[in-house]
């Protein structure tokens, strides 16, 4: 499970030697001599990718490396996520999923190699939360990493878990707050209660799980950070937490219950009507049905509230789902990821994501990073060259430190459509425009209006207009509207009507309109998604003009022209999912 920390340097030189230290410490510990029980697996592989690895593919972090008969610690990381991909030992679940000779082979040579190389304290495995996910996977694993053992092997491979344990019972702490540390107290947990003689070490751990809970996830279900995704994570992490309690007949704490009740709710009302989560602040879609899953394991049917969801206003009708940033984005240490997309907007016809954001770039490098962070990489109106919030160094970190602080959102229904009427003031200071965007998606769900304009109304506000276009008012300031489409998405122009057409992969068709005064071009766009090896190349729809006399608005529909043919089954094709 990749956290957003994820390509940071585990601390300092100094707390790397720490490290070293207490797992050579560690070592000393009594060994576990198996089980106390038999362990519940709660991680799930990929078939195709456990072939991929059997070949000598590996895909991990956004790289792809061949490397037939290399021993895997034998590869040089392309980058520290590709390190921490391969020391977090996710691949594990896809060996199993293969299951056959050649996987179990393999990964028993992948773990015993790392526990001669690097299990007294080398290497990058050693921050907290990498322990955890290796502790995970490889618990879970348990009947793969053993079969056909001798007595030695067995030995070897539960010192090692016994080892790690210990160590993270002594380390948890070092792993930064947040989802770093949730991770790294879940893999304590389950594998102190797993493992025979260690069950002492999960009572400080319980107790650290619940007041991060208390701490990290607030009253509405929602983290600091509103990446969709990282909730996901923390609740997956969480409900693994309370499995592992109630299978040791243990209480779950109401921290922790009471956390997941909250958490729950927040992700129904950022699922789209395909089951992939919205795409915001440095988050993807997550993996093929992991959001269901989660859900589903939770136990808990709670339906999203009426108000809006960790900051965001969810649209549904029929087969058609819309979800809007609608709140001021995060500030401080956790805009870390955070993207400048206030009121951008996603939509999903059935299985089929229509409108996106183009992504979090993290993968693909510092430049990606930096051009999806931007507001122009957004569904949302942008004013040209500035963003609606800004980035700025601080602390060796790049966080958002100026955007909207007032932001409205206001959601209505009436005869059956769903209407959301917001706004921000992300360019007041810098060009004294406030944004506004009113959505509504019809009783059907057919056809979705919106209704954008920026405007100054105050004396203050045209001021800072004026003083923004230098004194030049035929000029204005320019504006667009954007609208990416996803790569599966098809888009033709109509000169004579002034329409797009959007074919689908599905056979649905939808069209594009508009009124006001712009300009309406395709430009190329991109689909980044931290599980390929490349930017996806796609179209954008965008919509140009000026502000002019404080004020500029645009009109448009997205409709629905043409349905899925009866004929056909929509099938979602499986994308194939990196090892993260």
């Amino acid at each position: 499970m990749q956290t957003m920390a994820g390509t940071r340097p585990f601390k300092t030189a100094r707390g790397a030697r720490w490290a070293g230290f207490h797992a050579r410490l560690a070592a000393f510990s009594r060994a576990p001599q198996g089980f106390a029980a038999e362990p519940e697996p709660r991680t799930v592989g990929t078939l195709a990718r456990g072939r991929q690895l059997v070949e000598g593919k590996l895909l991990l972090a956004g790289h792809q490396i061949d490397a037939p008969g290399t021993l895997i610690w034998d590869v040089a990381a392309p980058s520290q996520a590709f390190a921490r991909a391969l020391h977090g030992a996710a691949w594990l679940d896809d060996l199993a999923a293969l299951g056959d000779a050649a996987a179990r082979d393999l990964a028993q040579e992948w773990v015993f190699a790392w526990i001669d190389r690097y299990g007294r304290g080398k290497g990058a495995g050693w921050a907290p939360e990498l322990v955890a996910r290796r502790l995970i996977r490889w618990i879970n694993n348990a009947s793969l990493l053993t079969q056909g053992l001798d007595e030695l092997g067995r030995r070897r491979y539960f010192r090692a878990l016994g080892q790690q344990t210990v160590y993270l019972s002594r380390r948890w702490r070092q792993a930064e707050a947040g989802l770093a540390r949730i991770e790294a107290l879940t893999g304590l947990i389950i594998a102190a209660l797993a493992l025979a003689g260690l069950q002492h070490r999960a009572e400080p751990a319980i107790e650290a799980l619940a007041a991060e809970c208390a701490r990290d996830i607030d009253a509405d279900g929602a983290i600091p950070s509103r990446n969709p995704e990282e909730l996901l994570q923390v609740l997956t992490l969480v409900t693994w937490a309370a499995e592992a309690l109630a299978g040791a007949g243990r209480a779950v704490p109401e921290a922790i219950a009471g956390a997941l009740a909250r958490m729950v709710p927040v992700l129904r009302a950022l699922r789209h009507a395909d089951g992939g989560l919205a795409r915001f602040h440095g988050g993807g879609r997550g993996a093929a049905g992991r959001l269901d899953q989660a859900l589903a394991a939770s136990g808990i049917r709670t339906p999203p509230g009426e108000g809006l969801a960790m900051g965001f206003a969810r649209l549904a009708v029929g087969r058609t789902s819309v979800i809007v940033d609608a709140a001021a984005p995060p500030m401080g240490a956790p805009a870390r990821e955070a993207h400048a997309s206030t009121l951008a907007f996603e939509l999903t016809s059935g299985r089929r994501p229509l409108v996106v954001n183009c992504g979090a770039g993290v993968a693909f490098g510092e430049r990606w990073r930096r051009a999806g962070r931007a507001t122009p990489s957004h569904s949302a109106i942008c004013i040209d060259g500035v963003s609606s919030s800004r980035l700025a160094p601080l602390g060796g970190a790049e966080l958002l430190t100026e955007g909207p602080r007032d932001v409205l959102a206001v959601r209505a229904r009436e005869k059956g459509q769903e209407r959301l009427t917001a706004s921000h003031d992300g360019w007041s200071k810098t060009h004294g425009l406030i944004c506004y965007r009113t959505l509504t998606l019809s009783a059907d769900g057919r056809a979705l209006s919106g209704n954008d304009m920026l405007a100054a109304g105050s004396y203050e506000e045209k001021r800072r207009y004026h003083f923004a276009i230098g004194g030049t008012p035929f000029g204005g300031i320019p504006y667009s509207v954007r609208f990416h489409l996803h790569p599966d998405v098809a888009p033709e122009y109509s000169q004579n009507t002034d329409t797009v057409t959007l074919r689908l992969r599905s056979g649905e068709v939808w069209a594009f309109g508009y009124e006001g005064a712009a300009e309406l071009t395709i430009e190329p766009s991109v689909y980044l998604e931290q599980d390929r090896i490349e930017p996806r190349a796609t179209k954008q729809i965008v919509l140009s003009g000026r502000v002019i006399d404080y004020a500029a608005r645009v009109s448009w529909t997205l409709a629905k022209t043409v349905d899925t043919p009866s004929h056909l089954r929509d099938v979602e094709m499986a994308e194939p999912v990196l090892i993260l």
